[in-house]
């Protein structure tokens, strides 16, 4: 038992190393460091091996390659489009029609909302458009960051069409075979579950109401230093990446908007056309069977590359020489780079706690509690551990899906399953939402080019509302067996804690301030 309880130890570093030291490469190394140290039986010139093997192998893994490949090629994707003026093109047709803080503020939010196919394009499309135009209204880039992290994962896994939702009814019918389930179709199990996963949907709701309301906490602080000085991050931070650093100035002064949106747009219907196609589309699957089969990492990379074309085709057009198109892909790529490295150790940590079992830890540990009435809340909190220490979403689905459902099945029946599938994914999302080991997380750092810990650091206590409602929601289903009634009682209950905490800081804001000038 004490050594299961061990394999809990190598997450639980890297979060609290990362938040301290904000040093996440480091922290992200010595944590993998831990974990080899326990693998081996506490010889560190053993544990120095197996870190390099573990990021060698994820590295090698074909998925995991491609994805690395995409990275860099979004990457230079994004390079042509600041490089040709695409970039400052869209903020010149913006600027007029989107005058207030506010208004450019709910631009992210509603493109995060459109782009619901894919996080990773979400992230690409929704940072690459707005991180100028916020910039010039001072909106700091943990703002930024957090409204596209808070959009990217829980529309795509609640949206109409996208790759998490055929991965989930894959999971959902496999676990309907396991237990013998005939008769009733896994799509329509995952509908009814969408109600139930009141993580995701109070966490879109959430974000409006901070853009209407007032900020609190670390974000809060963020805001008015951004308003104030000017300064984008925090002193002494690092983003993960930046454009303008890495590639100077655009090629000329004045583009048109068409350099933004023509490699965008190549990027989005490539992305969706792979997808369904590396899915067996092209020989008569239907759409949500297609998504279930399709190849992620080999669609993406192929709208990235194409998108990248795109881009240097309108370079050339646009009179800029080969050597100048070659210098621009290799700064798109020079600007990926630590969070590429950021991503393999990432992967890495995935691999340390599933070699030392912790999910199945975690699960062995709760499983005896299990009740019918405190089941959903259970899963709900076991999926936010699971997937917050290992940084995947679609981890925590794979190894919670095929143990939930059938414990739901035999507690409840088919009544509680869509429960209890809700709260298997509204736990899942909310690790993937904070987790500063999470892609997704990374990705949002990434294209708003914020510092990452600093992204990590402002978020979490905003995504702590709607995960603690959400808590509260699921345990009281046995009293209010109706998902639409517990929602609606949690988005008003949402709305007065968020003005609350707004209000509250405001006025401790506004008493310091007294306090300072009667010193003075």
């Amino acid at each position: 038992m004490f050594m299961d309880f061990l394999s809990i130890i190598p997450p639980i570093v890297a979060v609290l190393l990362a938040i301290f030291t904000k040093r996440v490469l480091f922290s992200l190394f010595i944590s993998i460091w831990v974990g080899g140290l326990i693998a081996a039986g506490g010889n560190p010139f053993a544990a120095v091996g197996m870190t390099f093997t573990w990021m060698k192998d994820v590295m090698i893994d074909p998925w995991n390659a491609r994805f690395l490949v995409m990275t860099a090629l979004l990457g230079t994707g994004a390079a042509f489009m600041f490089k040709t003026g695409g970039s400052e093109g869209l903020i010149r047709l913006l600027e007029n029609k989107l005058t207030t803080k506010k208004r450019v503020l709910f631009l992210p939010y509603i493109l995060g909302l459109v782009v619901f196919f894919n996080d990773y394009v979400n992230s690409v499309i929704v940072g690459n458009a707005t991180k100028d135009i916020t910039a010039k209204h001072q909106v700091s880039r943990e703002k930024l960051s957090y409204i596209i992290d808070s959009t990217a994962a829980p529309i795509s896994t609640i949206g109409p069409v996208s790759d998490w939702i055929g991965f989930q009814v894959s999971l959902i019918a496999a676990a309907f075979a396991t237990i013998g389930i005939a008769g009733i179709d896994p799509y329509f199990v995952f509908l009814q579950s969408i109600p139930w996963n009141f993580y995701a949907i109070l966490c879109l709701l959430a974000v409006p109401m901070i853009i209407l309301l007032k900020d609190f906490g670390p974000m809060a602080k963020a805001e008015k230093r951004a308003h104030t000085t000017g300064k984008l991050i925090p002193d002494g931070s690092t983003p993960l990446s930046s454009v303008d650093q890495d590639l100077g100035e655009p090629h000329k002064k004045v583009s048109s908007v068409w350099n933004f949106i023509l490699p965008l747009v190549t990027l989005i219907s490539v992305s969706i056309w792979g997808l369904w196609y590396s899915g067996g589309g092209a020989e008569g699957k239907s759409i949500m069977d297609a998504l279930a089969d399709t190849d992620v990492s080999v669609a993406l990379t192929w709208g990235a590359f194409a998108m990248t074309t795109v881009g240097i085709i309108l370079a050339l057009l646009q009179g800029m020489r080969l050597k100048a198109c070659e210098d621009t892909l290799l700064g798109g790529i020079r600007t990926m780079l630590p969070a590429l490295i950021i991503i393999v150790l990432a992967w890495s940590i995935g691999t340390v706690t599933s070699e030392l079992g912790t999910a199945e830890f975690v699960v062995k540990a709760t499983q005896g509690w299990m009740t019918e009435a405190l089941l959903p809340f259970l899963v709900f909190i076991i999926a936010m551990f699971i997937s917050f220490a290992t940084g995947t979403s679609w981890g925590t689905m794979s190894i919670l899906t095929p143990i939930a459902i059938p414990l739901g099945y035999s507690m409840g029946g088919e009544e509680l399953i869509a429960i209890v599938i809700g709260a298997i994914f509204a736990g899942a999302i909310f690790g993937d939402h904070v987790s500063p080991i999470s892609d997704t997380t990374v990705m949002a750092s990434i294209f708003s080019e914020s510092d990452h810990i600093a992204h990590v650091n402002t978020q979490i206590p905003y995504a702590l509302v709607p995960a603690s409602i959400a808590g509260v929601m699921y345990v009281s289903y046995t009293f209010i067996d109706n998902s639409i009634i517990l929602l609606i009682v949690g988005i008003v209950v949402q709305f007065f804690i968020i003005r609350y905490l707004g209000n509250r800081h405001e006025r401790r804001e506004g008493e310091r301030l007294e306090i300072d000038e009667d010193v003075g």
